[in-house]
């Protein structure tokens, strides 16, 4: 009998995840993850340690123990609090403090999840782990393959595009051929407490919360000038450039005749803020980009692949040209919106998931798209 350890989180989907891996004839363990520490890791407003403003691990961890304790299942408790912060925390500010905006959830699958509680498994004789997430494999001619979820709207193999393959194959994903009602009907069956508890949302460990007053912990407030990149208009005071999103349209703080604006760019140096009209969103459209840190599932020959640039988006017809093992650049003539410096590019082949890369720059007809807007703005 195959040994397995559930990452069980306290919600529906591992729960229910723990429960079909134990009808499957698996024997079955599950371990809560503690991967954060409000007061360990400074996480204030003011002089004021958050209390309701966080993902409450302590509840979640008690869910986790009456999920366990209905399925008749033992539960281990495993600790990564120094790991995720040095593994994708520090990662995550570093990469903010640079003007872009990186996917911390696929960090934490790539060096929490599928790293650090993979060997935690292997060192207690586990021979598999197995998580609640939303993703499909499949043994093709003797080969592990990884595809979407049945339930598209829950997929989450985008989030899961910067695994070591060797990781995926020593794991099971049982909701994969299963949608979220089926979920939640089976959690009803079992009389879970967690049958109808809310999906969690925000950053993976950290949880729900005012984003820009809890990046304000870590990046210092740094007011500066908000721009009209057509008029060259100061039009506002924003809080710093660290805090805004390329492609953002609400949370400016400005009005006037021209708005609602989009934001286009931002300057860290400078401090200075970039908008323009949303009649103008064409500043937002690129036709390529180069991909850096790429980890291949799969390398096929094709290059004539999909693409998605953010996680809820649609895939797009991209075209790519390997440079090395772990960089390559996209090109997609339709043009694009908001490929954003710092996400993901994650790849797909009708459905199978091949990898996934670091957005690192984006260009327009062959010119840096960012330095294009800078010369805009500085009148050239």
């Amino acid at each position: 009998m195959l040994k397995v350890l559930v990452g069980l989180s306290g919600g529906v989907d591992s729960a229910v995840a723990a429960y079909l891996l134990k009808q499957a004839g698996y024997e079955v363990t599950c371990c809560f993850m503690r991967n954060w520490d409000s007061a360990l890791n400074n996480d204030t407003l003011g002089n004021n340690t958050l209390n309701n403003d966080i993902c409450p691990q302590e509840e979640d961890y008690n869910d986790a123990k009456k999920v366990a304790d209905s399925l008749g299942l033992e539960l281990l408790r495993s600790d990564y609090i120094e790991e995720y912060w040095n593994s994708v925390f520090r990662n995550f500010i570093d990469e903010y403090e640079k003007g872009r905006t990186p996917n911390p959830d696929i960090l934490c699958n790539k060096y929490i999840k599928f790293d650090h509680f993979l060997r935690f498994a292997k060192e207690k004789g586990f021979e598999k782990i197995a998580t609640g997430h939303y993703f499909k494999s499949e043994e093709i001619d003797g080969e592990m393959r990884y595809f979407k979820a049945a339930d598209l709207n829950k997929d989450q193999s985008y989030f899961l595009a910067q695994v070591d393959k060797a990781a995926l194959d020593r794991s099971l994903f049982p909701l994969g051929d299963i949608d979220k009602t089926e979920v939640r009907r089976i959690a009803h069956e079992l009389k879970l407490d967690v049958a109808d508890k809310k999906d969690s949302t925000g950053i993976c460990f950290i949880g729900e919360r005012d984003f820009r007053k809890f990046l304000m912990n870590y990046i210092p407030m740094k007011e500066g000038k908000i721009i009209d990149i057509d008029t060259k208009e100061v039009i506002g005071t924003h809080q710093g450039v660290y805090y805004y999103t390329i492609g953002q349209r609400k949370g400016f703080g400005v009005g006037g005749n021209r708005g609602p604006y989009y934001c286009v760019g931002k300057d860290v140096k400078k401090n200075e803020l970039y908008l323009t009209s949303v009649e103008n969103e064409e500043y937002l459209y690129s036709d390529s980009c180069l991909i850096e840190d790429i980890n291949w599932i799969r390398q096929i020959e094709d290059k004539e692949i999909q693409c998605k640039f953010r996680y809820r988006q649609q895939d797009n017809a991209v075209e790519i040209e390997k440079i090395s093992d772990t960089s390559a650049i996209l090109r997609y003539p339709q043009k694009i919106k908001a490929v954003t410096p710092g996400q993901q590019a994650v790849f797909y082949k009708d459905g199978e998931l091949l990898g996934g890369g670091v957005i690192e720059k984006t260009y327009i007809q062959g010119n840096d798209l960012n330095e294009w807007l800078m010369e805009r703005i500085n009148g050239n």
